[in-house]
């Protein structure tokens, strides 16, 4: 396929240079070609990851606890152990404890989380809300306004929610926004239409089309994830904006870290499970990763590493002879 277009690249995090506090920033997206297909003239920004944290304590597999566990208490602190202790170079902080299903938490506490963990740590954020649709617009906005100019990624804004006060508030403020649609390229396609009609950009704006694990609809996300890049590089405007996935959704499936002697160790089994996850949405387009064990992101970081080694494959090279 010959690319008609060109996937936007989308920046995250602001440096010191640029009027932000962040020690680097991020790029995304880029492509000119379908994952890796050197042979097509590839191009585009290396995939990233980045490191999930929580703003409470919650449920995790032991595989995944026993790494954090001194400092789960304080996502502060979790935040410096990974930057410090796994090289994280973006952090995602999920506020689920907002939720007033949770614990409700009051938006003037999340917004002094956010405060100090920008004091703390220096790489580029997403922050996200905790998925409710009534009180994430508000909780967004607040954020937003509370770490101007550090464009972070909002996360996430979907058609049922009031995504015009997240979009208003990502333009005031200097931010980009993911947007949410699950397994529908065409929806995807309607609602970016209307985030662009609110005036966000295409460099505004990262897709997140939901990540099954694998056994648990990841066939489903990786057709999504396909159309929706093929449909971006074939002069689809609404589409042609870098893609966001979680493999850290991998968990959520019992095969990850259920005991089971017949399945292998769990030790090896669960970071295996959101490492390959991973490597599936990467092939299928995507070029932000949110992902939780350490050595399911160092082996996928392994893997991106090789991918992204430019060589220019030749007919030749791929006949094999």
């Amino acid at each position: 396929m010959k690319s008609k277009s060109k996937i936007s690249e989308v920046v995250i995090g602001t440096t010191r240079d640029e009027g932000g506090s962040r020690d680097k920033k991020i790029v995304i997206g880029g492509e000119t070609a379908m994952p890796f297909y050197y042979s097509e003239n590839f191009t585009g920004n290396r995939p990233v990851i980045s490191q999930d944290i929580f703003d409470m304590p919650i449920s995790l597999p032991s595989t995944v606890r026993q790494y954090f566990s001194d400092s789960m208490e304080d996502p502060v602190e979790w935040a410096k152990k990974r930057v410090k202790d796994f090289n994280a170079g973006m952090i995602t902080l999920h506020m689920i404890s907002s939720d007033p299903r949770v614990k409700d938490t009051p938006i003037k506490e999340s917004c002094r989380l956010v405060e100090d963990l920008l004091q703390v740590v220096k790489v580029p954020l997403v922050l996200s809300g905790s998925g409710n649709p009534e009180k994430d617009p508000e909780l967004l906005e607040k954020v937003a306004e509370i770490s101007a100019n550090e464009r972070c990624l909002l996360s996430t804004v979907g058609p049922d929610m009031d995504y015009k006060k997240v979009a208003k508030a990502a333009i005031e403020y200097g931010h980009v926004v993911l947007s949410l649609v699950t397994l529908n390229p065409y929806q995807m396609k309607w609602f970016n239409r209307k985030l662009m009609k609110e005036g966000l950009t295409k460099e505004q704006i990262v897709m997140d089309p939901f990540t099954g694990g694998i056994g648990y609809g990841i066939e489903h996300s990786i057709s999504t994830m396909e159309s929706i890049r093929l449909m971006g590089l074939d002069n689809v405007e609404e589409l042609m904006m870098p893609i966001a996935s979680a493999p850290s959704n991998a968990w959520s499936a019992r095969e990850a870290w259920m005991k089971n002697d017949l399945w292998g160790p769990r030790e090896q089994r669960g970071p295996l499970w959101e490492a390959s996850t991973a490597v599936a949405t990467l092939l299928a387009g995507a070029d932000l990763l949110m992902m939780l064990h350490p050595v399911a992101i160092e082996k996928t970081q392994e893997v991106i590493s090789v991918l992204s080694k430019r060589k220019q494959w030749t007919k030749k090279t791929l006949n094999g002879r």
